[in-house]
C-alpha cells in the first residue's frame, strides 16, 4: 500500500492550525517547522489520515500505543459501549469492578505467568506515574533512598521520573529541583561480552562510587526506547537482578514502551527469563487511553500501609472505567494466540531491510531490532551522527507519506516501532524510501567532495 497524498506536506488546513496554535499553546511543546506538524483527524489499521485528506502510513504507532492498529472494531464497540454507562468513578473510595478485574488480569499475565505470583498493582495515568509508585515502592520496602539508573534511561518527566531519568536534554533546565538519590552508570552496548559476573561487575560497576548496600531500588529498561532503541547484551538482566538480591535493593523494569509483544515476546525481560520485583506497564496497555500500571509481587507491594480513609499515594483518574474496560479488551486481543510470533516474523523481515540498507554505506549505521522495535543510525561521511540529517529525513519522508521518529542522546536514530498489523511489503516499501535518501545523500557528499 502506497501513501496517497492530496496535497503537499503539510497541507493548507495544517498549516492554518499551527499558526493558531502557536499563538496559544506554550513554546517548547509542538515542534513547528516548514515540514512539521500535520494535523491528524483520523486513522485505521497501520494508515493515519490529516486534516487536508493526506494519507500516511505509520511506523511510530503513536509513541508505541496503537500495536494493535489504530480503529480495531472490537476496542472501538468496547470504547462506545462503556462510554454508555459509565465515564468516571472513584477509583480509590468508591471503584468500579472494571478495576477488580483488571488488577486480577494484570496479576495473571505477569507475577503469576512469571511462576512469582500473585501481584498486587498500583493504576495510574501516565508511564511517569508507574515509574513514580515504583520508586515509592522500593523506599517502603527497603527504606533506603539511592537508586540506579542507566544513562540514556527514559523513564518520563515528571519530577520523580525525571530523576531517574539518564538524559541531561531534559534534566538540565531543572536540575536545581531535582533530589539527588539516583545515581547513573552506562547502559552496556550490545557488543559487550565479559566471561563471568565477576568481570561483568567490575567492566559495568568498576567506576560506581556509591556503595552498593546503600541501593534500594534498580530501575531500568530492558530495552531503551527513546534512548536510542538500545538492545542490553544477554548477561545484563540477569547481572542486575543478582545484583539487587545481593543489594537488597528492589529491581524495577520498565516496561512501558517494550511491553505487550512489542518485541515479540510478552515483555522484553521475557527474552532472558528474568523476572522483576516490579514492572511498569502503559502504552499498549490501553490502545490509546491514557492508563498505566506498576505491578509487584506481593511481598514488595505490601510495603504499602492499609488506608486508614485517605491514600498515601493515588489521583483523581486512578481505575479510570473507561480506562480499565479499554485495558481489559486490549489485553483480550494481545493474548490471541499467535500475535508474539506474527510481531517476531515482521521484526525479522524489517530488521534484515535495515541490514541491507546500512550495508549500502550511503550513511546509516548500527542497524538493530527486537520484533517490532528497531532502529539505526544515520551519520556523515567521517562516521559521526549526523542528527541535522536524521531530522530531514523524519521531515522528508512525513513529505512523502510516511511518519518517521528520530530518537538516541544525538537525535540521530531512525526509529521504528509500527503498528502489529503493518504488512510486510509496506515495512520493505519504507526502508526502501530511506535507500533513495541515503542514495540521494552520497551523491550530494560526493558532488561537494569533486
Amino acid at each position: 500500500m502506497l501513501p496517497l497524498l492530496k496535497t503537499a506536506v503539510p497541507g493548507p488546513e495544517s498549516r492554518r492550525l499551527a499558526a493558531a496554535l502557536a499563538r496559544v499553546e506554550s513554546r517548547n511543546i509542538t515542534f513547528l517547522s516548514e515540514g512539521f506538524p500535520v494535523f491528524w483527524d483520523r486513522a485505521e489499521g497501520a494508515a493515519v489520515w490529516d486534516v487536508d485528506g493526506n494519507r500516511f502510513l505509520d511506523l511510530t504507532s503513536g509513541f508505541g500505543v496503537a500495536g494493535l492498529g489504530y480503529g480495531e472494531k472490537t476496542l472501538v464497540a468496547a470504547v462506545a459501549d462503556q462510554a454508555g454507562k459509565l465515564l468516571h468513578g472513584m477509583g480509590d473510595v468508591h471503584p468500579t469492578a472494571l478495576k477488580a478485574e483488571l488488577c486480577a488480569e494484570l496479576s495473571r499475565l505477569t507475577f503469576e505467568a512469571w511462576g512469582a505470583g500473585p501481584g498486587k498493582v498500583i493504576l495510574g495515568c501516565t508511564g511517569a506515574e508507574a515509574v513514580e509508585a515504583a520508586l515509592k515502592t522500593a523506599a517502603l520496602a527497603t527504606g533506603k533512598r539511592g537508586v540506579l539508573a542507566f544513562r540514556n534511561g527514559y523513564h518520563g518527566l515528571g519530577y520523580g521520573a525525571l530523576t531517574v531519568t539518564g538524559s541531561d536534554f531534559f534534566r538540565a533546565p531543572f536540575a536545581g529541583q531535582l533530589a539527588d538519590f539516583a545515581h547513573f552508570v552506562p547502559y552496556p552496548d550490545a557488543g559487550t561480552d565479559p566471561v563471568t559476573y565477576a568481570e561483568a561487575l567490575a567492566l559495568h560497576f568498576g567506576s560506581f562510587a556509591h556503595p552498593i548496600g546503600a541501593i534500594g531500588a534498580i530501575v531500568v529498561e530492558p530495552i531503551q526506547g527513546r534512548g536510542g532503541q538500545n538492545i542490553p547484551p544477554a548477561w545484563f538482566l540477569p547481572l542486575l537482578r543478582r545484583l539487587a538480591d545481593g543489594a537488597g535493593a528492589v529491581l524495577i523494569f520498565d516496561e512501558i514502551f517494550t511491553g505487550w509483544y512489542r518485541t515479540g515476546r510478552r515483555f522484553a525481560c521475557d527474552y532472558d527469563g528474568v523476572v522483576p520485583d516490579l514492572v511498569c506497564l502503559g502504552k499498549a496497555l490501553t490502545g490509546g487511553f491514557p492508563l498505566s500500571a506498576c505491578v509487584g509481587k506481593a511481598a514488595v507491594i505490601d510495603a504499602w500501609p492499609k488506608s486508614t480513609g485517605e491514600a498515601l499515594h493515588t489521583s483523581t483518574y486512578l481505575g479510570n472505567p473507561l480506562g480499565c474496560r479499554m485495558a481489559l479488551e486490549s489485553l483480550r486481543l494481545l493474548e490471541e494466540p499467535g500475535l508474539g510470533e506474527t510481531v517476531a516474523r515482521k521484526g525479522e523481515v524489517l530488521l534484515a531491510a535495515l541490514r541491507e540498507l546500512e550495508a549500502k554505506e550511503i550513511g546509516f549505521a548500527r542497524a538493530r531490532g527486537r520484533g517490532l522495535m528497531a532502529g539505526i543510525d544515520v551519520i556523515d561521511q567521517e562516521g559521526n551522527p549526523d542528527p541535522a540529517r536524521a531530522g530531514a529525513i523524519v521531515e522528508g519522508m512525513l513529505a512523502e507519506g510516511v511518519i518517521l521518529l528520530s530518537d538516541g542522546p544525538e537525535r540521530n536514530t531512525l526509529a521504528f516501532t509500527p503498528p502489529f498489523v503493518l504488512g510486510e511489503e509496506e515495512l520493505r516499501w519504507a526502508v526502501g524510501r530511506l535507500n533513495a535518501w541515503g542514495e540521494s545523500s552520497s551523491r550530494s557528499d560526493s558532488s561537494q567532495g569533486g
